[in-house]
C-alpha cells in the first residue's frame, strides 16, 4: 500500500486534473516541438529549399527566445493568467508546422520560431508553478521531481520515435504532427481560465510608508534568495551539457551501438525512478540538503570514474549507469524540494522562469566546453563535470549556512 501511494500521482496534488492536464500538455508540446525541429525539419530541409545552416539558425533563434523569455513570461503569466501564454503558443506552434509544409522561406519561418519561443516560455515555468502551489503539504519534493521528470517520455518519442519514422514512413509524420499539436490546442483551451494564487496575504490598511517599505525589504530578501541559487543552477547544467555534443562521438569510441546501450539505459531509468521516490520522500521529511549533498556527490563520482579511462567506462558501463540513475534522481529531489522552498510564492511563475532560464544557459555552453576537451583529453571530459558537480556541492554548503543565517535574523526581526 505504501508502495502505491508513492507511485500514485494522484496523492501529490490536491487537485490533481489541473497539473496533470498541464503535464500531458507540455509533454505533448515537447514531443511535437521535438519531432519537428530535430528530426522532421533537418531530414526534409533541402524538400522545403532550406539549407542546413538556416535550419540551425531557426533551432537556434526558437530555443534562444524560449530560454530568455522564461522569466519575463513567468512574470506576465503570474499577473494576468496561464491560458493566453498556452493558447498562444499552442496556436504558434501550428502555425510553424502549417509554414514549414506550405514552403514558408527562411525569414518568415525565423520569425515565426522566434515568436512560437516567447510564448512557449511559459510553458515550463507554468507547469512546475502549477504542480507546486497545488502539492499536498509534506510531498511537494516528489510532486515537482515527478513533474520534472514527466516531459521526458515526450522528448524521446519525438526525437528518437519521429526520427525512426522518418526513415521508414516519412508520409504519415506532418499529419502526426498536426494532430499531436491539435490534441496540444485542445489542452491549452480546456486551462484557458487557469490563474495562479498570489500567495499573498492582506496586509491590512495601516501601517503606510512603513508597511510599503517592510513589504520592499521582504520582497528584496526573497529575491536575493533566488539569485542566490542561480550560480549553482547554472554550473550543475553545465555538467550534463558538455556531453550533449559528444554522444555519437562516445559511442565509437567506445565501440558501442545504441542497441548496446538499450540494457543499460532501462536499468539507469529503475534507478532513476527508484532514487527520485525515496529521495523525494526523505527531502519531504527531512530536508530537501540531505539528499542534494549526497546526489551531486554520487554524480562527481560517476563522472570522476567514467573520465578514466574510455576501456573502464566499457568495462563498467551497466555499474555507470545504475549510479547516473541513482545520483539524478537522488539530486533531482533535492534540487526541486530546495527551490519550491526558496521561491517567492507571489511570483511563483516568474522565479521558475529566472531560474529555468539560468540552467538553460548553463547546459547551452556545455558543448562549446565538452567540445574543445574531446578534441584533446577524450573521455576525460568526464572529469570536468565531475568537477563542476563537486563546485557546486561546494557552493551549496555554504549558501545552506548562510540561508539558515538569514532565516535567524528574519526571525529575530520579526520577533
Amino acid at each position: 500500500m505504501k508502495l502505491a501511494n508513492a507511485l500514485s500521482w494522484s496523492v501529490l496534488w490536491t487537485r490533481p486534473s489541473l497539473p496533470l492536464r498541464l503535464i500531458a500538455l507540455l509533454m505533448v508540446s515537447e514531443f511535437v516541438r521535438a519531432g519537428l525541429i530535430v528530426a522532421f525539419l533537418p531530414l526534409m530541409a533541402a524538400q522545403y529549399g532550406l539549407s542546413t545552416a538556416q535550419v540551425g539558425s531557426i533551432v537556434g533563434i526558437h530555443y534562444l527566445m524560449d530560454a530568455l523569455a522564461k522569466g519575463p513570461v513567468g512574470l506576465v503569466t503570474q499577473r494576468l493568467g496561464l491560458g493566453g501564454a498556452l493558447i498562444g503558443s499552442s496556436v504558434l506552434g501550428l502555425g510553424v508546422i502549417l509554414a514549414v509544409l506550405g514552403g514558408a522561406g527562411f525569414w518568415p519561418l525565423l520569425m515565426l520560431a522566434a515568436v512560437w519561443g516567447v510564448f512557449y516560455a511559459a510553458l515550463w515555468p507554468s507547469v512546475m508553478a502549477v504542480s507546486q502551489q497545488y502539492a499536498v503539504t509534506g510531498r511537494e519534493a516528489r510532486a515537482l521531481s515527478l513533474t520534472n521528470l514527466s516531459v521526458a517520455p515526450g522528448i524521446a518519442l519525438g526525437t528518437l520515435g519521429i526520427g525512426q519514422l522518418m526513415l521508414r514512413s516519412p508520409a504519415g509524420v506532418p499529419t502526426l504532427l498536426l494532430a499531436a499539436q491539435a490534441v496540444v490546442t485542445v489542452l491549452a483551451l480546456s486551462l484557458a481560465a487557469l490563474r495562479l494564487s498570489s500567495g499573498e496575504k492582506g496586509s491590512g490598511e495601516t501601517g503606510g510608508n512603513e508597511t510599503r517599505s517592510q513589504s520592499f525589504e521582504h520582497w528584496k530578501a526573497q529575491w536575493q534568495k533566488v539569485a542566490a541559487l542561480l550560480p549553482a543552477a547554472f554550473a550543475q547544467m553545465l555538467a550534463p551539457g558538455l556531453l550533449v555534443t559528444l554522444f555519437y562521438p562516445l559511442l565509437r569510441r567506445l565501440n558501442l551501438s545504441l542497441t548496446d546501450l538499450l540494457g543499460p539505459a532501462v536499468l539507469g531509468g529503475a534507478c532513476l525512478l527508484a532514487a527520485l521516490l525515496l529521495a523525494g520522500r526523505l527531502a519531504d521529511q527531512l530536508s530537501p540538503r540531505a539528499v542534494l549533498g549526497p546526489g551531486l556527490l554520487l554524480l562527481a563520482f560517476t563522472f570522476g570514474l567514467g573520465g578514466y579511462s574510455a576501456e573502464l567506462l566499457t568495462r563498467s558501463l551497466w555499474l555507470i549507469a545504475a549510479l547516473i540513475g541513482l545520483g539524478y534522481g537522488t539530486f533531482m529531489a533535492g534540487w526541486n524540494g530546495l527551490v519550491g522552498q526558496t521561491l517567492p510564492p507571489q511570483n511563483r511563475a516568474a522565479a521558475w522562469g529566472v531560474v529555468m532560464a539560468t540552467e538553460a544557459l548553463g547546459y547551452s555552453l556545455g558543448p562549446v566546453l565538452g567540445g574543445a576537451l574531446w578534441q584533446s583529453g577524450g573521455v576525460r571530459v568526464f572529469w570536468l563535470g565531475a568537477g563542476v558537480f563537486l563546485l557546486a556541492q561546494l557552493y551549496y554548503w555554504g549558501l545552506g549556512r548562510r540561508l539558515g543565517q538569514e532565516r535567524s535574523s528574519v526571525r529575530a526581526s520579526e520577533d
